[in-house]
């Protein structure tokens, strides 16, 4: 069964940061493009972060740049997104996915920002 366990949510002031995490079985993590979204109450789900699986090419949404970066080490089936300078619109629900059209997905994990 493929699963994705994402963690590291939690509550943080403005400016603060946060690591979340995503391990990752049951697929092959290496030969997969990798990805983090959100979804805030009432907002549609938003890509925020994604990196390829070969080359390491990444895409970022324009209101994360320079603050939120995504890693992955294959060694360990993981992925990464550090969040830096948050701000309270960063407040969602952040899943991890993979696969083709993104189909496989974990359960998220809470990121509250408070101002």
């Amino acid at each position: 069964d493929v699963q994705l366990q994402a963690s590291g949510g939690g509550l943080v002031s403005a400016g603060g940061s946060l690591r979340l995490s995503c391990a990752v079985s049951g697929f092959t993590f290496d030969d997969s493009a990798i990805g983090w979204f959100r979804q805030a109450p009432g907002k549609e789900r938003e890509l925020v972060a994604r990196i390829s699986a070969n080359d390491g090419n990444t895409y970022y949404a324009d209101s994360v740049k320079n603050r939120f970066t995504i890693s992955r080490d294959n060694a360990k089936n993981t992925m990464y997104l550090q969040m830096n300078s948050l701000k309270p619109e960063d407040t969602a629900v952040y899943y991890c996915a993979a696969g083709p059209g993104w189909s496989y997905r974990g359960q998220g994990t809470q990121v509250t920002v408070s101002s």
